[in-house]
């Protein structure tokens, strides 16, 4: 019997512990939430569509509600993207007792690891591939079509662009964690590649809008970063030994 009640009281922690890493986030997206819609959602409008406004093309919104709608589902991802240290550091607290100290020190430096990879994910996307990938769709119009871009059209392809790049590059991380639990190892990684060059680009013809341009440019990054992650499991491999 109490053993019963001991670990009745310990799940009763763990769950509160879970409500309050939950409330705790969400309190900081809607704090995030708040000061972005409210002055700095212009600010971000207006560099999302730079690269369409620097090619001289008017971007318009057709129905009454749909640049405020806009507005908020931008507000509401940037706000999310803008706490996500805070909501790395309340995961990272709520695993954190659960491991041993050399673990906590290895999570640590793979929690800061994954986020600079999703950052460079997207800045990647947006500042060399997406500008490349303007020009290509904007050329197939011309001479007998002008371009008139809806703004939640817009906006709604830019996010679908750009923030798969965000999540493929952390295949890297994947693929340590994968070998640090035994699953996967280089040898295996490496006699795969036919197989994940394939899967890659089926991938990347899910996550990207329907256009080869666009597939290609996050498939040919995601199977580079799977070589990466190849050395990266040589490296996990190696920890493990010694």
């Amino acid at each position: 019997m109490p053993d019963k009640i001991n670990e009745r009281s310990a799940l009763l922690t763990h769950l509160i512990e879970l409500r309050r890493v939950f409330v705790v986030c969400g309190v900081s997206v809607a704090i995030l939430f708040c000061v972005i819609f409210g002055f700095l959602i212009d600010y971000i409008m207006t560099w999302l569509t730079a690269p369409i406004q620097a090619r001289g093309i008017e971007i318009i919104y057709t129905a009454m509600s749909e640049a405020l709608l806009t507005k908020f589902k931008v507000s509401v991802i940037a706000s999310i993207i803008a706490a996500s240290p805070v909501i790395i550091w309340q995961i990272w607290s709520f695993i954190r007792p659960g491991l041993y100290p050399e673990e906590q020190k290895k999570c640590r430096y793979l929690f800061l690891i994954m986020l600079a990879l999703f950052l460079l994910g997207v800045s990647f996307c947006y500042m060399v591939v997406y500008s490349f990938a303007v020009d290509f769709f904007l050329v197939q119009g011309t001479g007998f079509a002008a371009p008139l871009l809806s703004l939640d059209n817009y906006i709604g392809f830019l996010l679908s662009f750009i923030l798969p790049f965000g999540i493929s590059f952390q295949l890297p991380a994947a693929l340590y964690l994968t070998t640090r639990v035994g699953w996967t190892d280089h040898v295996m990684l490496a006699s795969k590649r036919k197989y994940v060059l394939l899967a890659i680009f089926t991938i990347a013809a899910i996550l990207t809008p329907p256009d080869v341009v666009s597939q290609v440019a996050l498939g040919v990054p995601l199977y580079a970063l799977y070589e990466i992650g190849i050395q990266v499991s040589r490296f996990a491999e190696k920890q493990q030994q010694s």
